[in-house]
C-alpha cells in the first residue's frame, strides 16, 4: 500500500532553494522552453514536441485570472509545492504546465487542446465544475487520465472511467451539511441561498433539500440568483429575514458570499451563515473585511491552522514560496500530485509511455483495492470506480480571522 511521503527537515532547506529558482506565475509557455506557468525539474530538457525528456508531463487547467482566480492559483501553487518535493526525491520526475481558463468552458477546452499539442500525458484540472465537465468529455474520448482538485459535481465523472476527484462531491456536501446542522442544533429555521445557474451550487442544494426533508430540518425559504456576477442580494436576505431564518445555508462561491455577508450586516440581519468548500478563500479576498466573516461556518477538508506536522510543514513551505496562507484548494492540489505520484510508482509508469498507456495504468491503480493515499485533506483516501474519493469532511468556524475546527 503506497502512502504519501513527508520530506525530512534536512531536505526542506534544499527545497526552499529549488522553489525560489523553479516556480513561476505566468500562464503561457512555448513548445521549446518552459513558460512562467510551467514548472520543470532540474536536469531535463524540453524537445520540439513539447514533451520533457525524462519527466512525466502534467497539463494543468484552471482560472489563473478572473473572479475565480483565488481557486485556480491555489490549486496551481499547491501542485507546484508537491512537484518540487517529488522531484527532489530523485525518482519519478514531473513537469507541470499550467494554463489559464478564466473559469470559462470554451477557454478550458482550448487550454486542453494546447496542452495535448504540447505533449501533456496527464491532465490536472479543471478547477471549477463547468469547465471540468467539458474537458472531461474530451479526455474520456482521447483516453487521457484526468484528476481534478476541486470540480465537485458528479457530472464531472459520470460515465467517464478516466476522471477522478480529490474533492468531495456535491451530493456528499449537501447531505453532510444538512445532517451536521440538524445534529448540532445550529438552526431551527433554515433559509437557503444558492446559484441556480451553477452546477456546483445546484448539486449541493438538491442533496441538502432532499436530506433536510428526510431528517425533519425545517427549510423556511429557498432563494436563488442566476450568476456569480450578481451583486444585489437584499431581496434574498429580506425573504430569509422575513421567514425568521436563524441559519442561512449558502452552497456558493466566496465572491457572492462576501457580498451577502456585507449586505446582511448593513440590514442588521445576523443569522448563522453556513457554507461549503466553495466558500474557502473568502478570508484571502483582496479588500474583504474579514470581520464580516466572523462566526461563518463552512465545510472543508483542510484547516491551515491545524497543529499536525504535515499541515505545519506544508503551510511553512507555501508561505515561503508564495507569501500567504494556503487554503483548501492548495491542499487539494498538493494531494493530487502525490496521488498521481503514488499511483505512477505503484503501476510502474514511466515518462516514455504514451498518454493512453498511462491512462489505463492509472485507472487500474486508483481503483485497486489496496491503493490509498495519506494526504493533507484526508488520511487513507481511496477511490471508487466512478472516480469519487472517500474521505471525511471537517467543519470549521471563523473566529478572529482564522479557522477553528468544530
Amino acid at each position: 500500500m503506497k502512502k504519501l511521503r513527508i520530506l525530512s527537515l534536512a531536505l526542506a532547506g534544499a527545497l526552499c532553494v529549488s522553489m525560489l529558482a523553479g516556480c513561476g506565475n505566468g500562464d503561457q509557455g512555448s513548445a521549446n522552453t518552459p513558460g512562467a506557468g510551467e514548472t520543470t525539474p532540474a536536469g531535463t530538457e524540453t524537445n520540439s514536441t513539447g514533451n520533457t525528456d525524462g519527466a512525466i508531463k502534467i497539463g494543468g487547467i484552471g482560472p489563473l485570472t478572473g473572479s475565480a482566480a483565488v481557486y485556480g492559483m491555489a490549486t496551481k501553487q499547491g501542485a507546484e509545492i508537491a512537484i518540487e518535493e517529488i522531484n527532489a526525491l530523485g525518482g519519478l520526475q514531473f513537469v507541470l504546465d499550467s494554463q489559464d481558463d478564466e473559469g470559462d468552458t470554451e477557454k478550458a477546452v482550448n487550454a486542453y487542446n494546447k496542452l495535448i499539442g504540447d505533449g501533456a500525458q496527464i491532465i490536472y484540472g479543471c478547477t471549477t465544475t463547468n469547465p471540468c465537465v467539458a474537458v472531461a468529455a474530451e479526455t474520456n474520448a482521447a483516453r487521457y487520465f484526468q484528476i481534478t482538485p476541486s470540480a465537485s459535481s458528479t457530472d464531472v465523472t459520470n460515465g467517464k472511467d478516466n476522471v477522478f476527484q480529490v474533492c468531495f462531491t456535491d451530493p456528499n456536501q449537501g447531505i453532510t451539511a444538512a445532517n451536521y446542522i440538524k445534529d448540532n442544533n445550529l438552526g431551527t429555521k433554515v433559509a437557503v441561498i444558492y446559484n441556480n445557474g451553477d452546477a456546483y451550487s445546484t448539486g449541493i442544494y438538491n442533496a441538502f433539500q432532499a436530506t433536510a426533508e428526510e431528517i425533519g430540518l425545517e427549510v423556511v425559504t429557498v432563494q436563488t440568483f442566476p450568476d456569480d456576477s450578481n451583486t444585489d442580494f437584499n431581496v434574498q436576505l429580506g425573504e430569509a429575514q422575513k421567514a425568521g431564518a436563524d441559519l442561512v445555508f449558502m452552497p456558493i462561491y466566496y465572491t457572492p458570499a462576501s457580498l451577502i455577508l456585507s449586505q446582511a450586516k448593513a440590514m442588521g440581519y445576523e443569522p448563522t451563515f453556513f457554507g461549503c468548500d466553495g466558500m474557502d478563500g473568502i478570508l484571502d479576498m483582496e479588500g474583504f473585511d474579514v470581520s464580516l466573516a466572523e462566526g461563518l461556518m463552512l465545510m472543508t477538508p483542510f484547516n491551515a491552522w491545524g497543529e499536525d506536522e504535515r499541515t505545519k510543514t506544508f503551510v511553512s513551505e507555501y508561505e515561503a514560496a508564495y507569501g500567504g496562507i494556503p487554503n483548501q484548494f492548495a491542499a487539494d492540489g498538493y494531494d493530487c500530485m502525490y496521488a498521481i505520484y503514488e499511483a505512477c510508482t505503484a503501476a510502474g509508469v514511466t515518462a516514455d509511455m504514451s498518454a493512453q498507456e498511462i491512462c489505463e495504468a492509472l485507472i487500474a491503480q486508483f481503483t485497486s483495492a489496496d491503493f490509498s493515499v495519506d494526504g493533507l485533506t484526508g488520511t487513507g483516501m481511496t477511490w471508487s470506480t466512478n472516480g469519487e474519493v472517500s474521505k471525511a469532511p471537517v467543519v470549521v468556524k471563523v473566529e478572529g480571522g482564522v479557522y477553528v475546527t468544530q
